[in-house]
């Protein structure tokens, strides 16, 4: 029989408060994001993300090699596929409702859940 680590999926919760457009930083201490899945509460709007590679001094919005902010379409009560090749260095992230250019504030708090693990 082999012998072999399982990685299991864990979550991390990334909340956007009412009124706000963005959330707390969540540290992924060395895991990478595989998938999010959203609460029934969710004001309509986009998801962009912002990064941090200095422990939370200091964020950037999160863009792609092609020079696009990085958006990920998603809806109420959804469960939502990554690429976690997008997310590979990425070790805190803060996500948005919306873009850095049009940020959606939430109407209720929304606890977006963030599907991790090792890799």
């Amino acid at each position: 029989m082999p012998n072999f680590v399982v990685n299991t999926l864990m979550q991390e919760t990334a909340t956007i408060d009412a009124a706000a457009a963005l959330s707390g930083a969540v540290n992924f201490g060395g895991l990478r994001l595989f998938g999010i899945v959203m609460p029934a509460a969710w004001t309509a709007a986009a998801l962009t993300f912002q990064v941090s590679f200095d422990e939370g001094a200091s964020w950037s919005n999160l863009y792609d090699a092609n020079g696009s902010e990085v958006n990920v379409t998603v809806a109420a009560s959804r469960a939502i596929t990554l690429d976690p090749v997008v997310f590979a260095a990425v070790p805190m992230l803060k996500v948005r409702s919306g873009t850095a250019a049009a940020p959606v504030n939430q109407t209720a708090a929304a606890a977006l859940q963030l599907v991790v693990r090792s890799v």
